[in-house]
């Protein structure tokens, strides 16, 4: 017992050390989010680090925000990647902020294994650019879920932070724990586009209360990245299953395919 309870505490203690790295960081001058550069306000960007982030902009995919070609901005409410007009997708639409490379890449990994909240706020601002066609009045702000057994080992949710830090920016409603994991999966990396929606289907659920607050109401999944789609249509099934209006899906980043 008295092991567990230690291995129980260390998420907590985990997450008390990041509140105070992000408190510390308060105190100093501004500095770049990515590169350590002075800057002229908190939680920002300097020029050159602004530059090299893979925001995406102009056309994409209606249903995953990777960008695609079209031949003018009249046609961006049909356009789908390659991907999503072979196996379309359960929701109705989705948007990325950035792709998942460079300077974008590792400010993920680093609000999600390096316990950078402060990169939350800043991020609830670019996912909040990309939300605007997806957003309406009644939208309740979701995240995709961790199976508690993960949250043994990282002290947060990282779609749950990102989520509140939407809806922080927004002003829309968000119910981080509408949605969970009562099946652990194992991780994804390496695995077959069809392995992944195999290992993954079922593996979501709305919670008692979440599907209370769903049902009949538009809804916006937040995750930080995605790849296959896999999970974000396990939770997008959850949510309809739930008697979601319409479901709508927001990864921070989206992994590119190699060409």
């Amino acid at each position: 017992m008295t092991r567990l309870a230690g291995h129980q505490g260390l998420p907590l203690l985990r997450f008390a050390a990041a509140a105070i790295r992000a408190g510390t960081r308060l105190v100093y001058p501004p500095q770049c989010l990515s590169c350590g550069t002075l800057t002229d306000q908190d939680f920002a960007l300097c020029g050159p680090c602004w530059r090299d982030m893979p925001f995406i902009s102009g056309a994409c995919c209606q249903f995953c925000g990777l960008p695609v070609r079209t031949a003018g901005p009249e046609m961006q409410a049909h356009l789908s990647c390659e991907d999503c007009h072979s196996a379309p997708p359960p929701w109705h639409s989705g948007r990325a902020a950035m792709l998942y490379s460079g300077t974008g890449r590792r400010l993920v990994l680093a609000l999600k294994h390096g316990d950078r909240l402060d990169l939350a706020r800043p991020m609830g601002r670019w996912l909040a650019r990309a939300a605007t066609p997806l957003l309406l009045p009644e939208t309740l702000i979701l995240a995709v879920p961790m199976h508690r057994w993960r949250l043994l080992r990282r002290p947060y949710n990282q779609a749950a932070l990102l989520a509140r830090a939407l809806a922080a920016a927004t002003g829309h409603p968000c119910c981080p724990d509408a949605l969970i994991r009562p099946r652990y999966t194992a991780p994804l990396e390496g695995q077959s586009r069809a392995a992944r929606f195999a290992r993954l289907s079922g593996s979501i659920l709305a919670s008692r209360r979440g599907a209370e607050l769903i049902r009949g109401r538009p809804v916006l999944i937040v995750d930080d990245v995605m790849t296959s789609g896999a999970t974000l249509s396990a939770a997008s099934l959850a949510c309809y299953a739930a008697g979601a209006e319409r479901v709508s899906v927001l990864p921070l980043a989206r992994v590119a395919k190699e060409t």
